[in-house]
């Protein structure tokens, strides 16, 4: 998987609150690019985007194991 995060367009959830406490994906060819609000010059991951529905699904659902 290689892309580039720089010319990434990221987006915050429609129910972030103002606290800025907040995770902004970015979809781009062939990844799904995740950074914390907070440090937007910070790291960021590059995940698979079938990785990502398997996530964002399992968090939506409840579907997770505590």
């Amino acid at each position: 998987m290689k892309s580039s995060l720089a010319d990434a367009v990221w987006r915050k959830s429609t129910r972030s609150n103002s606290n800025s406490n907040c995770v902004e994906v970015a979809q781009l060819s062939g990844v799904t690019g995740v950074r914390d609000s907070k440090d937007v010059g910070g790291p960021a991951l590059a995940v698979e985007p079938a990785d990502w529905v398997v996530f964002t699904t399992t968090v939506k659902t409840g579907a997770f194991h505590r």
